[in-house]
């Protein structure tokens, strides 16, 4: 993808159809329709709407956009990586890896390039954690198509399907109904998906998200892009290539569905992993979001002291998050680096932040974090990430009323066939476990409290990063700025459940298993009990897994905490002499070291 212009520059004009050498055999007709839709898009594109944005305030794609590390993939992926590992420098550490096995960084614009072989895929996977900008890059690509910046002689249409936002359509539809979602669509648009020389790509964003099985159904699937079904069938229909099968697809989605998402693709595939931010990157973003280049480098340097807090600005939300709250803090001359020490105390303190700015508007903030949570709970229970306002009704008693003074839920108007309705979510699936994590704090029963966490933890692979927000939310240093109630049982409900894991699964525990378990003590952040769970463990050893710096920095925590380690093994843990030296302060306290 190409480099943005700066803020100050104009945005780009549309390119005209007519340029383009091989799309003369098209009818002017055409020619005028598409140009028609390129303008549209540019106009619809070029801002985007931030996460806490108000009325009006959105900003400039140019403003915010930064590339992003991109590799390739030539297999399946077969184990889904756990999203709450997946961050900071590992970014780096998985390139390093894959391009050993020669899988190679590749940029937007070579999504579609042929392979070895001389073959096209007719389908891409775009693969990615939760935050790494997957919907970013889909709004860029948009932009930047009708802007003539990328794919200009590949593609002469490309339509954009936001997968949360069919969830709730429960009418038949077809293709062309689904594509009335899209934005700057018109029904102009649609006539000329009937003509078979044109070289159609649809844009999915957020496959994970939909709630449908795409299991094998009684309806016929549809090969008319005009023909009305269930939006599952519909939907099927096109992935599998049974509609419009010329077309091409370039899929977003979570790793956690990439595998489901193959097997209705065709064979033609290619995968890619967007794994978020560059060193480079990070501070680019930086430079981007202050624009005022001594700000900018002052919050740059503030942020590079701190190793986990650096590092976790690889991933693009939690960027954003930290430049947010840093913007927000700096005037009042505050240390911003103490303040955000562990992930749980960044989102902490952003929603903190907005609960302060909200304070005249809101009279109890306690009520709505309670609602907030009831909802993000069930949610996750459900695998539901778009909430009608029935949905809302069973945590807020007027719906209608849950985003007036809400920062943290985004409303928007969803298109049904005769009318349109109000649909909510959370700003970012993050935010919605984060808020999921609160409301076992919340409860005022406190057995009930118990009881929920028991089932939760029975589920602990589901729920890995609800149960890490816990572990942070018992932070004795970050309950008092956000729950003024305390529950001591849910604390020590969450230590037991660790050392009974310690104690009876350490053996059997796979490697990423044992780093959650260091990021989970490293979140809770309390020297004695880390002590003891460190003692329970006794010999750690990790073979042929990427340690990044923020695991690195993790485990020279717990280390930290123990007088002794008996034994301490790191082979093929790609550990540099920078790491090296982070570790050194503990490395005296292991009485054998491999």
């Amino acid at each position: 993808m190409t480099k943005n212009p700066r803020p100050d520059s104009p945005a780009p004009n549309c390119v005209s159809m007519r340029r383009t050498c091989h799309l003369v055999t098209f009818s002017e007709d055409h020619i005028s329709k598409i140009n028609e839709y390129r303008t549209s898009v540019c106009s619809t594109y070029k801002k985007v709407k931030e996460y806490n944005s108000l009325a009006g305030e959105n900003v400039l794609l140019a403003d915010r956009y930064t590339e992003l590390l991109i590799v390739e993939t030539h297999r399946k992926q077969r184990e889904r990586e756990e999203e709450i590992l997946f961050k900071g420098e590992r970014h780096q550490q998985v390139l390093k890896t894959r391009a050993s096995e020669g899988l190679n960084r590749i940029t937007v614009d070579q999504l579609f390039k042929p392979d070895k072989d001389g073959d096209v895929p007719k389908a891409v996977i775009l693969q990615g954690q939760s935050g790494h900008g997957k919907s970013f890059t889909a709004q860029k690509i948009m932009y930047d198509w009708a802007s003539g910046k990328v794919f200009k002689d590949l593609f002469q249409l490309v339509l954009h399907l936001k997968c949360k936002e069919l969830n709730e359509i429960s009418e038949a539809h077809s293709l062309v109904d689904l594509l009335s979602y899209c934005p700057s669509f018109t029904s102009e648009t649609a006539e000329v998906l009937k003509d078979s020389k044109m070289k159609v790509l649809f844009l999915i964003d957020g496959f994970d998200e939909l709630k449908f099985s795409f299991e094998k159904t009684s309806t016929m699937p549809p090969k008319d892009p005009f023909r009305e079904a269930p939006v599952e069938a519909t939907l099927s229909a096109l992935l599998k290539g049974l509609v419009l099968p010329k077309c091409f697809l370039l899929v977003t989605t979570r790793s956690t569905a990439s595998d489901k998402l193959s097997e209705l693709l065709s064979d033609s595939q290619r995968f890619t992993d967007i794994l978020g931010f560059t060193e480079e990157g990070v501070k680019e973003y930086f430079q981007r979001f202050f624009k005022e280049e001594l700000l900018a480098k002052k919050a740059f340097d503030c942020v590079r002291t701190n190793e986990t807090l650096y590092t976790a600005c690889f991933i693009p939300v939690i960027c954003w998050i930290t430049c947010t709250v840093f913007r927000e803090q700096e005037e009042e001359g505050m240390d911003i680096t103490k303040e955000l020490e562990t992930t749980t105390s960044i989102f902490e303190h952003f929603v903190s932040i907005l609960l302060k700015h909200h304070k005249q508007e809101l009279s109890q903030p306690e009520t709505l974090l309670r609602s907030l949570g009831q909802l993000a709970e069930r949610g996750l229970q459900e695998r539901q990430v778009l909430f009608d306002e029935k949905s809302l009704s069973g945590a807020f008693p007027d719906p209608s009323q849950a985003t007036k003074y809400n920062p943290f839920l985004c409303k928007f108007l969803q298109r049904k066939k005769v009318k349109q309705e109000r649909m909510y979510s959370f700003m970012h699936l993050s935010f919605q476990e984060f808020f999921a994590a609160c409301q076992y704090l919340m409860l005022e029963n406190e057995e009930e409290a118990l009881t929920k966490l028991r089932k939760l933890l029975g589920d602990v692979n589901r729920f890995k990063p609800v149960i890490q927000f816990l572990f942070g939310l018992s932070n004795r240093g970050i309950v008092t700025h956000l729950i003024k109630q305390s529950r001591p049982s849910i604390k020590a409900h969450l230590q037991e459940w660790l050392l009974s894991v310690l104690e009876t699964h350490l053996h059997r525990m796979d490697l990423k298993g044992l780093l959650y378990i260091l990021h989970c003590l490293y979140e809770l952040h309390e020297e004695e009990f880390v002590r003891r769970a460190m003692g329970v463990w006794g010999e750690m050893e990790f073979y042929y897994i990427p340690l990044t710096r923020t695991d690195c920095w993790v485990l020279l925590y717990c280390l930290q905490c123990c007088p002794t380690i008996r034994s301490l093994s790191l082979h093929h843990c790609n550990i540099t002499a920078e790491k090296l030296m982070m570790l050194q302060p503990a490395l005296s306290r292991c009485k054998e070291l491999g």
